[in-house]
């Protein structure tokens, strides 16, 4: 048995961590996350989802219009209790909490893009939809893997009269939209 103390935040203060905590806790884990107050710990990628991120975020990079830019494995602030780190993020370029900023806030950004993970699978496609589109983050897309290892991404827009996400396609071997901006990508 280990005589090491437990940190002090693996015990939850009354009412969740707050999304400024995120940034004062010591020694947290990396790409730790924020939902709904609780901490969330990410697991060790796959090689899918470090390839599948490559690509996307080189796509991205090549399409990205004039005034955004892409931002990978950044929190984005939804609200005070809520701070997910997407994998790939567009974002206004004066998106600016500071030099040593960890996070943007939702108003600044375009498009999170989530790559999902086995323990994340029900984050990925319930949760942090949910909480993208009620923060007003306009676009939204998911990638999962078929049954040959092959992303197939799933793009949302949000409408605004429901602050909800609608399915706008379901893309298998390639990625060519207009929006919310022109896009190209071979996903095979």
């Amino acid at each position: 048995m280990s005589t090491e103390p437990y940190p002090d935040w693996l015990r939850p203060p009354v009412g969740g961590y707050t999304a400024e905590d995120l940034d004062r806790l010591p020694d947290l884990p990396p790409h730790t996350e924020l939902l709904d107050g609780s901490l969330i710990f990410v697991s060790p990628q796959t090689l899918f989802h470090m390839r599948t991120l490559r690509r996307l975020e080189q796509a991205l990079e090549a399409a990205v219009p004039e005034g955004w830019e892409v931002w990978r494995e950044m929190t984005v602030r939804l609200n005070l209790r809520n701070r997910p780190e997407p994998d790939l993020l567009v974002v206004d370029e004066h998106a600016d909490t500071g030099p040593k900023g960890t996070y943007c806030n939702a108003e600044d950004v375009l498009l999170a893009v989530e790559v999902v993970s086995e323990e994340s699978r029900e984050r990925d496609r319930q949760v942090k939809p949910r909480k993208y589109a009620a923060a007003g983050v306009r676009h939204f897309w998911r990638v999962e893997g078929d049954d040959e290892g092959r992303p197939v991404v799933h793009t949302y827009e949000l409408d605004p009269a429901t602050q909800s996400y609608g399915l706008t396609g379901i893309h298998h071997k390639q990625l060519k939209l207009e929006r919310p901006f022109p896009v190209d990508v071979d996903l095979t």
